[in-house]
């Protein structure tokens, strides 16, 4: 690989220009002075000081004494992930504002629409990947569409959303399965609801601070991903609002 090459690889995973030339300069020459690390560089001899002293604090060169003089030694280029590392943290640190932005911000509402049991899974799998610990996580369902479709798959999300440790509340329409998961409340960490047994409904909803998502299980399975804050605000109240209305003792 060329000189040009290598020191473009520098500047790409987070150094400078001077800094790769310098780098690049110093690992070349092995342990140098100033001066002539600047002239392998191209680069003044006042800025070669300047971008020495930034490789340093970032652990890439370091000062040996020879004699009576100073020389400068390029560290082994495995400290180069150290560079790598501390972008990935910047990154890490910023991401959920890039996400909040993607997700909830902007004029438009974004609304997508899935088909299949593929699809399905694609969807909860995003919900499980954005979410936050602590989050709103609520559900109206009747239960019997993931029992029927993928009973191992469903609880294996189950199991990974339980982890999450989230303000899971589910609304059941009554049924076997419902009064199941009532029995499961603290092995999922989740609570449960149970409507009256004159309330059916065919279609399920999930609402999170991320995305609405509302999905049939009526062939051909259809799912409609709403990411919009106003509407997914809307729901969450409607859904605390019908929470509070289910009083008495639940089936267990």
């Amino acid at each position: 690989m060329k000189k040009s090459q290598l020191v473009e690889t520098l500047t790409d995973i987070g150094l400078t220009q001077n800094e790769a030339a310098v780098y690049f300069a110093a690992l070349s020459v092995g342990p140098s002075t100033v001066l002539n690390i600047s002239r392998v560089a191209g680069t003044k001899r006042s800025t070669t000081y300047s971008v020495i002293e930034t490789l340093r604090e970032k652990g890439l060169i370091r000062i040996e004494e020879k004699g009576f003089k100073q020389v400068f030694v390029a560290e082994d280029p495995k400290h180069l992930e150290s560079v790598l590392d501390h972008r990935k943290e910047i990154f890490t640190r910023a991401l959920p504002e890039f996400s909040a932005l993607y997700n909830l911000r902007g004029v438009e509402s974004v609304i997508r629409y899935h088909e299949g049991i593929d699809g399905l899974k694609a969807i909860y799998e995003r919900i499980l990947r954005d979410i936050e610990p602590g989050d709103k996580y609520y559900i109206i369902a009747h239960q019997h569409g993931w029992y029927e479709h993928d009973h191992k798959w469903f609880e294996r999300f189950l199991e990974k959303r339980s982890k999450i440790r989230l303000d899971t509340r589910l609304l059941f329409q009554d049924s076997l399965r419902a009064q199941e998961h009532k029995r499961r409340e603290k092995q999922l960490h989740q609570k449960v609801k149970i409507f009256p047994t004159n309330v059916s409904f065919t279609s399920d909803i999930i609402v999170c601070p991320q995305r609405l998502v509302i999905h049939t299980w009526d062939e051909p399975i259809t799912a409609i991903e709403v990411q919009s804050k106003g509407i997914i605000q809307t729901h969450i109240e409607l859904f605390e609002y019908i929470w509070n209305s289910i009083w008495g003792e639940q089936p267990s």
